[in-house]
């Protein structure tokens, strides 16, 4: 009953945690680029995110004569199954979990692989050049970054034994992991950012290459679904991020679920920050980054932590 409540719960919290996202990314665009951003919609732009749903409520949702029909109208819904199942482990406080699950991280990274699969089934079905070029781009970044998030995570995994969050976020009560897995923490917040194709790794979308990649035949509420969980899947890697180096909820004065969200979306401002700071790289770059730097760099890190528990 209580995974119930909660998911309904989440079915609520996820559409407005993503409306105030999209109005904190504009804001945070808007300084760092010194441009005001929305200002005209509600006092200082509040309300413009709201008025952008409204429009896109309004928007006649095209299916283009040559897509694959099927395939064009689950790819949307599918992708949206990850960015509410994540939430489910993820312990906020001691006592504020949906469900403690034995295999959470696994749960999660299970899951989050089927945004990989609706990103290249809408790419297929829109039987566009730029959607198929991007949905490609999407597979190969995914493959390529799914390796050293691995492995900056097994790096904590073998130092707690225990792939339950709310365990691994009670073993750093005296001392978070960031500062035993500095490296880990690294690798982990690149490839998370390469994952939810953040800048400067957004080569799956590339408005300058490919008009909008995978989505460009998208409108409406279709679109806004790929959007959704976009943003959605940035929150839930901020929060493993939190249980895995930040030590979760833990932090002096304020309650625990407070602690949890202010390092949560403090790293949420920093994908931000990036975003509009750094210009895009090639996609040779970034595959090569992956191959070449990240998965050696976290190999050697995996065996370094193993040699250490080992002796200790």
């Amino acid at each position: 009953m209580a995974g119930i409540v909660g998911l309904l719960i989440l079915a609520a919290i996820v559409p407005l945690n993503v409306a105030f996202l999209v109005l904190v990314e504009r804001k945070v665009a808007g300084h760092i680029q010194l441009r005001p951003g929305p200002m005209e919609v509600g006092p200082h732009g509040i309300l413009q995110t709201l008025i952008d749903a409204v429009k896109l409520l309004g928007k006649e949702m095209v299916t283009p004569q040559s897509t694959d029909k099927l395939l064009f109208f689950l790819a949307p819904i599918i992708v949206v199954v990850p960015a509410f199942v994540g939430f489910v482990p993820i312990p906020f406080s001691p006592m504020m979990q949906i469900r403690e699950v034995n295999v959470g991280i696994l749960l999660i990274f299970a899951f989050s692989s089927i945004s990989v699969i609706s990103i290249l089934m809408a790419g297929w079905a829109s039987n566009n050049k730029y959607s198929l070029i991007g949905a490609i781009r999407s597979v190969a970044q995914n493959v390529a970054y799914e390796i050293p998030l691995l492995l900056a995570t097994m790096s904590v995994i073998i130092m707690t034994n225990t792939f339950k969050m709310g365990e691994i976020v009670q073993a750093q009560s005296p001392v978070w992991f960031i500062f035993y897995q500095p490296i880990a923490a690294i690798i982990f917040f690149i490839a998370t950012t390469a994952e939810t194709n953040r800048a400067p790794f957004d080569l799956v979308e590339a408005e300058s290459e490919l008009v909008s990649g995978f989505h460009t035949e998208y409108t409406g509420m279709r679109f806004s679904l790929f959007f959704l969980a976009e943003y959605t899947n940035m929150v839930i890697a901020a929060a493993m991020f939190t249980v895995l180096f930040l030590g979760g909820w833990h932090g002096p004065v304020f309650p625990g679920m407070i602690w949890f969200l202010i390092k949560t979306y403090f790293l949420i401002f920093v994908v931000m920050w990036a975003r509009w700071t750094y210009p895009r790289i090639r996609f040779d770059q970034l595959m090569n980054f992956a191959w070449k730097v990240l998965i050696p760099i976290a190999l050697v890190n995996l065996l370094i932590t193993a040699m250490v528990l080992k002796v200790i």
